[in-house]
């Protein structure tokens, strides 16, 4: 039943993404700030970890809101202090595609640095698991708590695993999203973190793709000046916004306009790190001529034994299924969803292969590639195949 809940749930978040685009109705953003009020979040150094968050979130939502097919919901615009289950019904009652939140790293070794994005999900990794905590031990500061989020332990981040339902449909969106997001802060400098996952509370109740962002460590003396000036926090807010806008250009379609490149960039040197490289204005990829064109593998079934495959990313772009393109990865398939190309690598019906495939993705660049699994023809989510 949950990987058929799993299934459902993609068609029915593609056809949401097709009446969208046919509709002509707004791409819906929720912002959300991290802390605030009397919840001041980290504080190192005479930088606030609560005004910087809200500075950001509301220079991202200037940029976005200049474009006429985005509509940007905001948990807080001013310091207030917001509950984190409230913060995720934000985004809710406003059927919002994305939830982004922002907030700060803090480290008690001053020398870490760089910005990392987080997607739910449970983790054994002690810092992922630190993290968390964290974000999580801001619900002892509501008011009748032990009552609103009985059974989960804020400084025990395991507790959570008995309250969460994995929503699988919306795992691969928030990939996509958070590696856009580390891409275009590696594009302006930043060290990446990566993609991670932890049981985050205020992303648990949100029920679409959604991501929180550690834009970076205000711990960090020289990183921490940077959180905290006009400079830095726009040229954080323009990756964030571009990271939004290109996920929507690769899952709903777009408009011109959609990336927004500074002046003193060239559109050509824009390239993506977890995807193919492509520019805003190439079409297909030129192949090389002594390269052999390989005809995409189809999802056929298999007699009700599960297959799993690498996806290494999804966009809008045709390309041809060959290694040049894909950084000399071969056995290359794709799946074609409305305007959307889904490209995946390799396929075994052994679990601890894929793994194995997924490492060598991730060795190549593809650092926000996932196993996914198929049985019969049909994608059903991975903790359903290995029920076998």
């Amino acid at each position: 039943m949950k990987g058929l809940s799993a299934v459902v749930g993609t068609i029915l978040l593609f056809m949401a993404n097709v009446t969208l685009a046919q509709s002509g109705e707004k791409f819906k953003v929720a912002l959300d700030a991290g802390h605030g009020a009397h919840d001041f979040g980290a504080v190192y150094h005479g930088h606030i970890e609560k005004n910087i968050a809200l500075a950001v979130v509301l220079k991202v939502g200037k940029i976005l809101e200049k474009n006429s097919a985005v509509e940007v919901v905001y948990t807080r615009k001013t310091d207030v202090f917001i509950d984190l289950i409230e913060r995720a019904n934000i985004a809710n009652r406003a059927d919002a595609n994305i939830f982004v939140s922002i907030h700060c790293n803090a480290n008690k070794n001053t020398a870490a640095c760089g910005s990392e994005t987080y997607v739910m999900g449970m983790s054994k990794n002690a810092s992922n698991l630190e993290a968390a905590k964290k974000e999580n031990e801001v619900i002892t500061m509501e008011k009748d708590y032990k009552q609103k989020y009985q059974g989960f332990d804020p400084k025990s981040p395991e507790t959570f695993i008995g309250l969460v339902v994995q929503q699988e449909e919306f795992m691969e969106g928030s990939i996509a999203l958070a590696g856009n997001v580390q891409e275009f802060f590696m594009k302006g400098g930043s060290k990446s973190r990566g993609v991670k996952q932890a049981p985050f509370m205020v992303l648990h109740k949100a029920y679409m793709p959604r991501v929180l962002i550690e834009m970076g460590f205000i711990s960090n003396p020289e990183e921490g000046n940077r959180l905290d000036s006009e400079e830095g926090q726009q040229a954080i807010a323009e990756a964030i916004a571009n990271a939004i806008l290109k996920y929507k250009k690769e899952f709903y379609g777009t408009g011109e306009g959609d990336i927004s490149v500074k002046p003193s960039q060239k559109v050509e040197n824009i390239k993506t790190v977890d995807s193919p490289a492509v520019t805003k204005n190439t079409k297909t990829p030129e192949v090389k001529k002594a390269e052999p064109k390989v005809e995409p593998k189809p999802i056929v079934a298999n007699n009700g034994v599960a297959t799993f495959k690498v996806q290494l990313s999804a966009s809008g772009t045709k390309l041809e299924p060959v290694p040049s393109n894909f950084k000399g990865l071969n056995n290359i398939s794709v799946a074609n969803e409305g305007t959307l190309f889904k490209y995946m690598y390799g396929e075994t019906s052994s679990y601890e292969e894929a793994k194995k495939l997924l490492a060598e993705a991730k060795a190549k660049g593809f650092t926000s590639a996932f196993v996914i699994a198929f049985k019969n023809g049909k994608k059903v989510s991975v903790q359903e195949a290995l029920k076998q």
